[in-house]
Parts: structure tokens; sequence; C-alpha cells
């Protein structure tokens, strides 16, 4: 598992399963011709995407972000339309570094679509019940709302599922929430209405998690928009927000998503000055 230390705060990539999802909808009206120069694809036009959860310890804390693709929550049609390999397996990940789910205090969820939110529950004596046992689940008032509430075009990603069996643990926020000293909630819209990323901040070092307004490394300039998105302005927008600040300070983006690199560091002309790969992808790009 790759680690990643920001002052104080121990980032862990723990094995939450994977996405295998159509390049086009991925890159939006980019052409091909260009996003698969930044990123690999197969040969139905996929590009693989990890599901996998960081493990955030700070002190006594151990807060995780996004919560995997989960196990037994997609039938055979599901996995196959969305391309899903492999399932969680985020309990042997936690056992690896002495953990387990009991031992989660915070589940931070950037937005509840199914491939965050499906590892929030789990299947135990026929029903679902919550995985981590101890946890509270914070996201954003609005992406709650959605989350029960969804349109004719999001029902298709908010499922009961995932969100009946720990509807006592959630707590919403608005616009931004400290989570601890140094980490911060902050919504931002875009890939959905309540869509949130987070923040950083620990011995003058910093990182940014953006979450689906930038999902891979791939998505760097700021107009490589999904086709998935809601408001793709909205995402625009926040990108050229949160990049500028990000590569302005010399932070750390941290991903979720990419199958290549768990983080990079850009300077402010836009090149590499250091990153962390994903071990188990060797593939160099």
């Amino acid at each position: 598992m790759e680690q990643l230390t920001i002052g104080d705060i121990t980032l862990t990539w723990l094995n939450g399963g994977v996405t295998n999802l159509d390049g086009g909808a991925m890159f939006g009206v980019v052409p091909k011709v260009l996003w698969s120069k930044k990123y690999p694809h197969n040969e139905k036009n996929q590009i693989e995407l990890r599901t996998d959860p960081i493990l955030v310890k700070v002190g006594t804390k151990n807060i995780l972000i996004e919560s995997g693709i989960g196990n037994g929550k997609l039938n055979e049609k599901l996995k196959r339309n969305w391309g899903v390999y492999e399932e969680s397996s985020i309990e042997q990940s936690l056992a690896e570094l002495g953990l387990t789910t009991r031992d989660i205090d915070i589940v931070l969820m950037t937005h509840l679509h199914f491939d965050h939110a499906c590892g929030l529950t789990k299947w135990e004596n026929e029903k679902l019940v919550p995985t981590f046992e101890n946890a509270v689940i914070i996201t954003s008032d609005v992406e709650w709302e959605e989350m029960r509430n969804p349109n004719i075009r999001s029902k298709a990603t908010y499922w009961k599922e995932n969100w009946e069996a720990v509807e006592h643990k959630v707590k919403t926020f608005s616009e931004k929430i400290e989570i601890l000293e140094g980490i911060t909630m902050t919504h931002t819209g875009g890939h959905s209405d309540g869509h949130s990323i987070i923040l950083f901040e620990s011995q003058n070092e910093r990182a940014i998690h953006m979450a689906d307004i930038m999902p891979t490394h791939a998505h760097k300039n700021v107009l490589w928009v999904m086709a998935y998105d809601d408001y793709p302005m909205k995402s625009i927008q926040q990108k050229q927000k949160w990049m500028e600040e990000g590569l302005t300070n010399e932070a750390w983006y941290i991903f979720y998503h990419d199958a290549y690199y768990r983080a990079i560091k850009w300077n402010s002309d836009g090149e590499i000055v250091d990153f962390l790969k994903r071990s188990e992808n060797k593939e160099s790009l």
C-alpha cells in the first residue's frame, strides 16, 4: 500500500476495487486523439479507474476518504456495464495496518455516487448494515438531499442500498467544515450539485483531494471535464480556482480513481516536481 505524509498527516491508499469506464464519457468533449495520449485505454475504449479509499491518520484519529465499490452490491449486469472486475478488499487492507472497520472514526464522502458510496454498507445476515460500525459519515447537505431524493438523471447513481442503513450516522455541512485541525472539506458543486473537495495543511505542507472534478492526473487541464458532470461549467470554475491555489503553493494533488498515480505535485508552470505512483501498475505514462 502506498503512503504519503503531509506534515503530521499520513495518507494510505487501501484496495477498494476497480471500474473500467468509457474513455469518451470520462473526458467529455475532449477528442480521443488528445486524451488517449494522456491515459491508456483498452480495446473497448474503456479506461481503468480505481475506487481506492484513502486512510488518513492524524494523531489517534482514523479517517477514510470515500468507501470503495463494496462487495456484493452490483449484479452481474452492472459489473459488466461498469467494468468492475475487482471488488473491495478494504478489510484486508486495514488488517495489514493492524486495524479493523471498527477503528474508522470518520468517513468523508466527497459525493455519494455508487462508485464512491457502495462501500458504506455491507450484507450481513441477508440485510444491509454499516460497514464502518463506529464512524460518522460526513457529506454536504446538498449531496445528502439528492442522495435521498434523486432526479430523473441522478437516480441511476444514488441508490437507497447505499444510504438507508447508514442514515443515522450521517452528518451534513453547508459550504465548509473543519474536520480536524488542518483538514477541511469544502463544497464545490460541479460533478454533482453537492460535490466537495478536501484540503490538507500541516507543517507548511499542503494537499488537495479534488475528487471527481479532477478524477485522474490526465484531467489537469481545467477544460477537461467529464460527460458525467451535472454542471460542467461549475467544474471548470472550481478547477480554475483550486488548480491556481495548489500550483502556486506546490500542493500535492491526491487521487481516488487514478490507476497510475496516487498523488502528483506540480509547480506553478504545470511541471511535475514530485509524484507517488501506484505500485501495482507499472505502466509508464
